[in-house]
Order: structure tokens, then sequence, then C-alpha cells
């Protein structure tokens, strides 16, 4: 009985040949994405809680993207799986013509709305941190960050494409190496080199940086897959035309709209739960920038494994595989559990050292520990309903992963966190724990749907 929640040698070896390459440029990036949080709070606590407030907005941009791949995708990976190189090619070209116009809508709202949007983070009382500092140093990196979103949208376009056909070690060198840059540049433009004449810019050289190793990421990406058209035939005369046929464009875009969609309004939601939490006060927003800057490392393994389950089970999908694909899937999910307790555990137990790595007061230190074990306790229930939302999407059943992944943040989460945060006095901890806790009941409805095998569907046709 208990076989079927467990592959055998060659299973786990397939599955890691894929995962641990999307592992390690995601747990690279978070890494690096920690050390420039840690050095921008050693410059202080108003521009750590400033940089926080953009990226959170950046966060809802980010998703909205990753939705429009990811619903396009579905097709990408079961034409890999089909053998459809012309579909492939139609499936980026689609991809590069949506993220154009999301990075075209998205750098128009951040210019028009970024002051009130900033500034409703800010207006809870503040003990130890300076709301009119923390609102300068959040308007300079977003205004310095919107450069950056240009490239990123073209990486997130062929990335997702190359993982899709199977090709996770590129993406993954072009973003260790963007890391890397981003790292230097974070170092010497953050505090500045004397010697040399460089002024230390803090926030500001903390979104210069990142800027500059998107780029070169856009760059790595985009030369090696034309270069490489033996491996990457879909990419020869990508740029001839951006012809397709008319019901392909419309059956992407039904698919891509409710995950777009999705991403964008449960990126939101995230917005709108975190600033309810900054309603506690302006300190809640530096201790909780700390619990979801190390959250995010230590949940980088089982996140990653969506993305592998997406792969695996839409390759298994578009190839026919029909039989197959419900063992496999749920030996995924297992697998993607046991890791998400053994971070649970490891993240719970740093709980009291995390926040000593920043320059920041007691109450902010003591804040983030408490949200750090709350976040870490929260983590296999996450993995399940982030396996069970991957699996979903795979079939192509983008309006059922619509209602359970943003109807549950904007139905559930969201009002929750509205009501208990304006009208009781509950404290952040509470706050955190009584809003965390309903995703048990999210990952628990995630499986029950999984189970009942409707997602189990080819979209692309037979060869």
């Amino acid at each position: 009985m208990i076989k079927k929640y467990f592959g055998d040698k060659a299973f786990y070896k397939y599955v890691l040949s894929i995962a641990v390459p999307i592992m390690l440029q995601n747990g690279i990036t978070n890494f690096v994405n920690m050390l420039d949080n840690i050095m921008v709070g050693r410059v202080g606590t108003e521009a750590m809680t400033g940089v926080s407030v953009s990226n959170q907005l950046i966060f809802v941009f980010n998703l909205c993207l990753f939705g429009a791949v990811s619903g396009v995708g579905i097709f990408g990976a079961q034409y890999y799986g089909k053998g459809d190189n012309e579909g492939l090619k139609n499936s980026l070209r689609f991809k590069i013509i949506l993220c154009s116009a999301i990075t075209v809508i998205g750098i128009g709202v951040f210019l028009i709305l970024g002051n009130g949007l900033i500034t409703s983070f800010l207006k809870g009382e503040a003990n130890t941190v300076d709301p009119e500092i923390s609102f300068k140093n959040a308007k300079n990196y977003l205004l310095i960050m919107l450069i950056g979103l240009i490239p990123f949208a073209l990486t997130q376009s062929y990335s997702s494409t190359l993982r899709e056909t199977g090709e996770t070690v590129l993406p993954m060198k072009a973003g260790i190496i963007a890391v890397l840059v981003n790292l230097t540049f974070n170092y010497i433009l953050i505090f500045g080199i004397k010697p040399l004449s460089i002024p230390a810019l803090g926030a500001a050289g903390a979104a210069v940086a990142t800027v500059l190793s998107r780029f070169v990421e856009a760059a790595i990406v985009i030369i090696w897959t034309h270069t490489h058209t033996a491996k990457n035939p879909y990419a020869l005369g990508l740029f001839k035309n951006f012809n397709m046929p008319l019901s392909l464009a419309f059956d992407m875009f039904k698919k891509a709209l409710p995950l777009t969609l999705n991403e964008t309004l449960w990126a939101s939601g995230v917005a709108i739960l975190n600033q309810s939490y900054s309603t506690r006060g302006v300190d809640v927003v530096a201790a909780n920038n700390i619990n979801q800057t190390f959250w995010n490392l230590f949940a980088v393994i089982f996140l990653a494994m969506g993305n592998v389950i997406g792969i695996i089970i839409g390759n298994m999908l578009g190839a026919g595989r029909m039989k197959e694909v419900m063992d496999t899937d749920r030996k995924l999910i297992v697998f993607s559990l046991l890791i998400s307790i053994a971070m649970c555990i490891l993240y719970a137990s740093l709980s009291p050292v995390i926040p000593l790595l920043y320059n920041t007061s007691n109450e902010v230190r003591h804040i983030a520990s408490g949200l750090i074990v709350i976040g870490a306790l929260m983590m296999p229930f996450d993995s399940l309903a982030h396996s069970s939302y991957f699996t979903l999407r795979s079939g192509g059943k983008s309006m059922i992963t619509f209602v359970f992944d943003c109807g549950f943040m904007w139905f559930v989460s969201v009002p929750l966190a509205f009501c208990l945060s304006r009208f009781t006095d509950i404290g952040i901890v509470g706050l955190y724990a009584a809003v965390q806790s309903v995703y048990l009941l999210k990952g628990f409805i995630g499986i029950y749907l999984v189970s009942k095998g409707s997602w189990i569907k080819n979209i692309v046709g037979s060869n």
C-alpha cells in the first residue's frame, strides 16, 4: 500500500535531473536576494523598509508575468511532449507578445499610482522607523527598478520555454551569473568604495545592481537560444514573422488569461495581506520583510517542485500517457511534502538567530522571530496547495486553478486579514497566525481536487 506513494531509484533520478537545476537557480537567486536584503538592512531599518515595500509592488508585476508564461506554457510543455516544434515556436511568440503588453501596462501603473501605493504601507504607528525616510527609499528604488522590467519579461518568456523542453541547465547558469553580478554590484553600490570615489547609494544602489543583473541574464538566455538551434529548432525564424493561426492564438489567450488574472490577483491579495499586517505599525513592515526574505529561501526547494510537477505531468499528458499520470503525480506530491516538512523544522529552529543578522531594533527582531515560527509551521500545507495548483494547471484546468488559488485568496484570506486588522486589537503574531492557518484548509481542498482526476487531459491533440 505504502509503495504507491514512493517511486524507485530511477524515478527520483529523473525527477531530480529536472528539479535540481531549477532548485539551484531559484535557491541561488533567493540566497543572493537574502544577502541583498541583509546588506540593505545593515544600512538601516528605513532603507530595508523602503525596499521591502517597493518589492511587494513589483512582486505583483512579477507574478502577473509568471501567470502569462505559465498559461501559454501549458501548450509549450504538451507540444514538446508531442514533438511539435512549430507549436513551440508559436507558444514562445505568444509569450513575448503577451509579456511585452503586460510590461507596458505595469510601467504605466507604477508611474501613475506608485506614490499612493507606497504610502498605503507606511500608515501604521512608527515606534522605531521613520515613515518619511522609508517612503523616499521606496520611491527611488521603484523608479530605478522599472528599467529592469523589460529584460525580466524577455527572460521569463525564453526561460520558461527552455524549461518546458527539458533544458533547465542554461536558465540555471544564466541565473547564477546574474545573481553574482547582482551581488558584486550590490556591495559596491550600496556601501560605496571611497578610494575609487564610488559613493554609497544605499537602497538606490541595490536597485541599480538588480537592473544590471537582469540585462545580463536576458542577454545570456536569448543569445544562447538563438545560437543553439540544433537543440532549439523552434528558435529558427522566430522573428521572421509573428503570424500564427488565429484559433491557436485565441486558445492560448483563453488559457493564459485566467492564470494571468489568477497570479495578478493572488499577488495583489498578498500585497493586501501585508498592508493589513502593516496596520500594526511600520516596525511590522521591517519584521515581515525579514520573515518573507528567509521564507522564500527555505521554501525554494518545495516551491520548485511545483514547476517540476507542471513539466513532468504536462509532458506525459502531451504524449498521451494518461494511465501513468495519476500515479506519477501522487509520488511527486508526497516527495514535495516530505521536503517541506524538513524545511519547516530547519526554518523554525533558526527563528531566534535570523533577525540578529539585521541592524535593527530589538522590537523588530522579536516580531520577526514570531512570524518566522508561524511561517515555518505552515510550510507543509503550503506545499500541498502548491503541488495541487500545478497539477490542476498541467491539464489546462485554468478556471479551476483560478477559483482554487485566487478565489481562496480573495474570499477567505483577504477578508479574514482585513477584518481582523481593522476590527480587532489582536497582535501581529496572532493576526499572522490566524491568516496563515487557512492554508490547512486550502491544502486539503487541493488534494481532494487532484484526487478526482478531471484534470487529466491532452489539450494539443495526438500525433
